[in-house]
């Protein structure tokens, strides 16, 4: 599901929502999320998942197309992990 995929969900499943304002509510959501994350905080929705900072330590890569060695720079990446309600319901089998 793309963002604006949800937006439409939103705005079809609450007809008093305005589909801008279904827009803002989404932004506002995403846009808190990816300050907490930026700021080292962890975010955790009950019953979906949570989300927080992975740390990879700097590394040697490699170019694939010239196969040279390339300094990879430390950095942390986003981790999602599902929570208990969402790993049942998703592997519900009908």
């Amino acid at each position: 599901m793309t963002k604006s995929e949800l937006i439409s969900s939103l705005a079809a499943r609450y007809p008093q929502l305005v589909a801008k304002d279904a827009e803002l509510a989404v932004k506002t959501i995403l846009d808190a999320m990816v300050e907490s994350l930026s700021k080292g905080q962890r975010i955790e929705i009950r019953g979906f998942g949570s989300f927080d900072l992975n740390y990879r330590p700097p590394r040697i890569g490699r170019n694939p197309k010239s196969g040279e060695q390339v300094n990879v720079a430390e950095k942390y990446v986003p981790h999602f992990k599902a929570g208990k309600e969402m790993r049942e319901r998703v592997d519900y089998k009908a």
